[in-house]
């Protein structure tokens, strides 16, 4: 992000920062109020597959205004899986499934993202309908023996295995053929998922990572599995698509991952065709004590932004119009997320909108919903 760039943010002109477009490559989302990937555990029929819960789920946010909306964690192989009702696109039948659906979200015109993830060693978890909330499921009972980059658990979890050099390459092609599904299946952007402890994110942690090879060591070794995930979607996904990464900051553990080595990165991964950084932070580490509030972390957005010069989403207890338009008008992002809030109101922009004076010709709502507007506050 240029000087000049930094000053036009926090300069508030221009109207309504939440409602400006927002351009990446080839792709424009007509605001910056983005759905974050939020896992439903939907897939009940526990084959990676998207059902019409989730053509609900995502088209119902599109309606209601969100500018992208970024697809759940969504495994590129079956023991990449978060729990066993996870979705993915780790193999081809997986891709019709979510083409309605991604073709119901560009319909009611927000860009449809998909954000990719192998779990690591917090995979094979339970959830509602399957039982073991917290613990690891069984193999008898539809789990799998988890693997990590070094053999250390999660609190609460079976001991994962550490994977070969030769496994690590699995996965890299894994993430790339998972990539090329998704642009068979329409989405218009890519996330990485390097955040919440899963696995890209325990190889960058040296809490988690205590290899002794080329994956391991010093932060240019723990970043190398990321980097070359990275490389490899990118070869395989069109030029105008963007690449995102989300990216835990820190993860609030003393000689764990921190903001510096998540700048560090970043700077990196603008190098290797990564467009913007999805900014949160923990779930690396268990039993550390996390400041939430109210924008709790908004600040790693903007040091990722302003030191890396690359754009940010900021996240994280995100609740009202005047705070997220306060956000992108000090520059802290160039977009914000709204996820919990999503979950109690699809329709949050629109009503965003009308809260901050955003007139209803100016407003992405479905031309069959106009009559029963917002009334401007």
């Amino acid at each position: 992000m240029n000087a000049e760039g930094k000053k036009k943010a926090k300069g508030g002109k221009g109207g309504v920062q939440l409602f400006q477009p927002m351009t990446l490559r080839g792709v424009t989302m007509r605001n910056r109020i983005w759905l974050p990937p939020m896992d439903t555990y939907s897939a009940v029929a526990q084959d990676g597959k998207p059902t019409p819960f989730h053509y609900q789920h995502y088209v119902s946010r599109a309606m209601g205004g969100f500018g992208m909306i970024i697809a759940e964690a969504t495994a590129v192989t079956a023991d990449g899986r978060i729990s066993p009702r996870d979705v993915g696109l780790w193999n081809d039948d997986q891709v019709a499934a979510w083409h309605w659906i991604v073709d119901g979200i560009k319909q009611a015109g927000a860009v449809a993202a998909v954000q990719l993830n192998h779990a690591g060693r917090k995979g094979s978890t339970g959830c509602f309908g399957v039982g073991f909330e917290g613990k690891s499921v069984p193999e008898d009972a539809g789990g799998w023996r988890t693997v990590a980059p070094s053999p250390i658990a999660y609190r609460g979890l079976t001991d994962p295995r550490a994977l070969s050099v030769e496994e690590i390459h699995g996965l890299v092609s894994a993430f790339r053929d998972a990539a090329q599904r998704a642009v068979w299946a329409g989405f218009e952007a890519i996330e990485i998922h390097a955040a919440h402890g899963y696995l890209i994110s325990q190889f960058l942690d040296p809490l988690c990572n205590e290899r002794a090879d080329e994956y391991g060591g010093d932060i240019h070794g723990r970043m190398r599995f990321l980097l070359e995930v990275a490389d490899a979607i990118r070869e395989v996904i069109p030029d105008t698509v963007p690449l995102l990464v989300r990216i835990s900051a820190t993860d609030w553990a003393a000689g764990g991952w921190d903001l510096d080595q998540t700048v560090d990165t970043a700077c990196v991964l603008k190098q290797h065709g990564v467009d913007l950084m999805d900014v949160s932070t923990g779930g690396i580490i268990a039993d550390v004590s996390i400041p939430v509030k109210a924008n709790y972390q908004v600040p790693f957005s903007d040091q990722v932004r302003e030191r890396a010069a690359i754009p940010t989403t900021a996240v994280g207890l995100i609740t009202k119009p005047k705070q997220a338009e306060k956000i992108l008008r000090a520059g802290q992002a160039d977009a914000v997320e709204i996820g919990r809030a999503a979950l109690r109101d699809p329709y949050w922009p629109l009503r965003a909108a009308a809260k901050l004076g955003v007139p209803v010709s100016k407003t992405p709502y479905q031309p069959q919903y106009i009559r029963g507007a917002f009334p401007e506050d």
